[in-house]
């Protein structure tokens, strides 16, 4: 079967965790660059990419990639693509964004009405025709330069894959669904461990846990432009790949998530967002502000994304609300702790040096990732049967 190159645009900092993620799909890598993946895999490799991945943005089909130093030479080699191969003569076909960096071409307007005309006239000659009505089914490009590199890419997603379907109703300042995923996958944190969100918001990181404890694949019950594509993914590709998410759903869980905030309508709202996700069985929240964090069990995790103090006003409250921070974990005494923040003086008030730190960028904001790590729980020593 031919062999398609795919590539998976992802947050910046978390390319490693996305080229696992693949990689345990059973697909090759064949380039991993900043905010972005490129593997091989047949043309099923759409509907699974885009059903299984939970740290992906989207999901392209690569048509080209080439060097572009003038707006003709973009022209000329946007043209020479085998454009045929992926349109039908009804598509619906445009640049839906392009982006540019360190390239003599860096007009994101121009490249697109550029790639646009190249587009049509390559069409032109291969349908025999003056004209498009594009009255059909939907094929927008996604263009990137880089150095003057210019990759082109189909998108085969339509709605960002952060968008799982169930946070309809979310708090001030939420989290990416697939960066609080990509986020909980860089802890050591598995289904039989206390996993706690003191300032849960949205409810997203527990929801994302209960999910992938429950393997329940992000993208079953939402769908994607490419389905729409008959011609180059098979109908039933789409049917297999939702058969075997749900074959893997496992329904008998016994997890302890527990989210926490101070605002009694977010609390709702985080429920409601579970019981759409259909994990709210599995997550315990409650009005409770995060000085009252207790827990008697041993080896939990505390993962969060507390306030940053984004607005001036807030910035005044954010001292005494991180020493409370680290009033709470220095009496967890035996548990890790993972929070995002872009506030800088996150370890002075919590009054301790994370263990790592990671740089990440979550959507324009900068922010670092600190993971303060508590000790492995010990081994379970094997029963021994004496009968």
């Amino acid at each position: 079967m031919r062999q398609y190159e795919l590539i998976a645009p992802c947050h910046f900092g978390l390319e490693a965790v996305l080229k696992r993620e693949i990689l345990d799909l059973g697909y090759e890598i064949s380039q991993v660059e900043d905010g972005r993946v490129t593997f091989s895999g047949d043309i099923t490799a759409i509907a699974y990419a885009n059903t299984f991945l939970r740290t992906a943005e989207r999901i392209l089909l690569k048509i080209g990639q080439f060097e572009a130093f003038t707006y003709e030479e973009l022209f000329e080699k946007t043209k020479a693509l085998p454009w045929e191969e992926f349109i039908p003569e009804d598509g619906k076909f445009w640049v839906s964004k392009a982006s540019s960096v360190k390239s003599k071409l860096f007009s994101p307007s121009d490249i697109q009405s550029i790639m646009k005309k190249a587009m049509v006239e390559r069409l032109k000659e291969k349908y025999h025709v003056s004209w498009f009505d594009e009255d059909g089914d939907s094929y927008p490009v996604r263009v990137s330069l880089m150095k003057d590199v210019v990759t082109i890419g189909l998108d085969t997603t339509g709605t960002s894959l952060h968008k799982r379907g169930y946070r309809k109703l979310q708090s001030k300042a939420p989290i990416s669904e697939t960066l609080a995923a990509a986020l909980i996958m860089l802890t050591p944190w598995k289904k039989d461990r206390i996993l706690v969100d003191p300032f849960c918001g949205s409810g997203t990181f527990l929801i994302e846990a209960a999910m992938m404890a429950a393997n329940l694949a992000p993208g079953r019950n939402r769908h994607f432009l490419a389905e729409q594509w008959k011609h180059l993914v098979p109908r039933k590709a789409w049917y297999d790949v939702r058969e075997d998410a749900d074959s893997l759903v496992d329904a008998d869980l016994d997890l302890d998530l527990q989210g926490f905030d101070i605002d009694g309508d977010v609390i709702k709202a985080a429920k409601e967002n579970a019981a759409d996700a259909g994990v709210d069985h599995l997550i315990h929240f409650q009005k409770r502000p995060v000085c009252e964090l207790r827990h008697s069990k041993k080896y939990g995790f505390v993962i969060t994304n507390p306030p940053y103090g984004e607005r001036l006003e807030e910035r005044t409250m954010l001292p005494e609300l991180y020493r409370q921070i680290g009033d709470v974990y220095r009496e967890l005494d035996s548990w890790s702790m993972y929070l995002i923040t872009s506030y800088d003086e996150a370890e002075k008030y919590i009054g301790r040096k994370a263990d790592k730190n990671r740089k990440i960028y979550n959507g324009m904001i900068k922010t670092y990732y600190y993971q303060f790590l508590g000790p492995k729980p010990p081994k379970r020593q094997p029963q021994l049967n004496l009968q």
